[in-house]
């Protein structure tokens, strides 16, 4: 007698074993602290590429007084600063300082490189601020007007218009607004970040910031903040350009692909006008993407602040390290240069959390 094996049972819907569903908040916490983490290298790094660069050429005390005292002299200050030492160990020594924050005391006017930071990295922040607003004034809605009118005559201007922006070296549209404007129009002042009498009201104050928006509101003077803004507007609008270039044609790529999806279609069908699909449909997707840049783009601000603060004589960081650049003062430099990688870092950072927050896509 044969028996047949009973089949197996079938599991219903109810009891078969659904996939894990993944943690919503894993994905972000662990995206957050792997960008934290990167902060560390990223720093180390450069500032190790700084320190052998500068060491490339010599030691500081023969680039910043070789052609000033004997080579007895440049001995002695050798052995006294410890250049004479292994350069591995001059290495490990100055990584000690920049944790304890200590960076060292400048050759040519022997000045803590701490307080040349905490004196001058305000106007560069100031500078680099008002010029990362004048990308936005420009670039966004110019971005979007090019794709607004794809492949006409207003598309073609602003193309070419976004890259005489960031192709025109900055010191160049530097020399070129203050041409125009303080020589030939005489309508905005040719350099300093305020007038001496704005300066004077703004160094009796008793806890002055350094960013003169700030102590010039402090004072309660009008006329001294009125002033501090026209000093401003020729810097900002010349680095500022450097990066609106780049957002509007940034603006107009994504842009034109938002008006070509299938939600922007179907309004277009119900009868909304392209203004309207452009104002309030098109244009938070395409602004996505402008976060995700903004972190790369200070760094940009910054590199251009040096030139644009020269030009100016907008006195920053910028404007202290082309000086120290000219006089061999490789412990400023370094200095200098470390402060701006922390910023840039920092500022990545940020920029990589809030570009998380908006679009999850950036986690994975």
């Amino acid at each position: 007698m044969t028996t047949t094996a009973a089949a197996p049972p079938v599991p219903d819907g109810s009891n078969a074993k659904k996939p894990a569903r993944r943690p919503s908040g894993g994905g972000l916490g662990r995206y957050i602290l792997v960008r934290f983490l990167l902060i560390i290298p990223t720093v180390f790094i450069l500032v190790t590429l700084v320190f052998l660069l500068m060491r490339a050429t010599g030691d500081p005390i023969t680039a910043a007084r070789g052609d000033k005292l004997t080579a007895a002299q440049l001995a002695e200050l050798r052995t006294e600063y410890g250049y004479d030492r292994p350069l591995i160990v001059q290495y490990f020594e100055y990584l000690g300082q920049i944790f304890t924050g200590d960076f060292g005391t400048t050759f040519s006017d022997h000045r803590p490189v701490t307080q040349i930071l905490l004196t001058y990295g305000g106007a560069t922040l100031e500078l680099a601020f008002y010029a990362l607003i004048v990308a936005f004034i420009v670039g966004i809605p110019l971005g979007m007007l090019a794709a607004r009118f794809r492949d006409r005559g207003q598309d073609a201007a602003l193309r070419v218009f976004a890259i005489l922006c960031y192709a025109t070296p900055v010191f160049f549209a530097g020399l070129l607004l203050k041409l125009v404007f303080s020589v030939w129009l005489k309508v905005l002042p040719v350099a300093g970040r305020a007038s001496t009498g704005s300066e004077l009201q703004m160094q009796v104050l008793p806890n002055k910031t350094g960013i003169y928006t700030i102590d010039a509101i402090m004072t309660g003077n009008p006329n001294v903040l009125a002033d501090v803004l026209e000093h401003a507007v020729l810097p900002a609008v010349a680095l500022g350009l450097l990066t609106a270039g780049v957002f509007l044609r940034l603006v107009r790529t994504n842009m034109i692909g938002t008006l070509s999806t299938d939600y922007v279609d179907a309004a277009r069908s119900r009868g909304v006008s392209e203004f309207r699909l452009v104002s309030k449909h098109a244009y938070r997707p395409a602004l996505i993407p402008i976060i995700t840049v903004i972190g790369l783009q200070i760094a940009l601000l910054l590199g251009g602040a040096v030139l644009t603060e020269t030009t100016f004589e907008w006195k920053g960081l910028g404007f202290m390290l082309s000086e120290y650049l000219q006089a061999r003062d490789f412990v400023a430099v370094q200095g200098i240069v470390a402060l701006l990688a922390v910023i840039v870092a920092v500022t990545n950072f940020i920029v990589d959390i809030i570009a998380a927050l908006i679009d999850p896509r950036v986690r994975y």
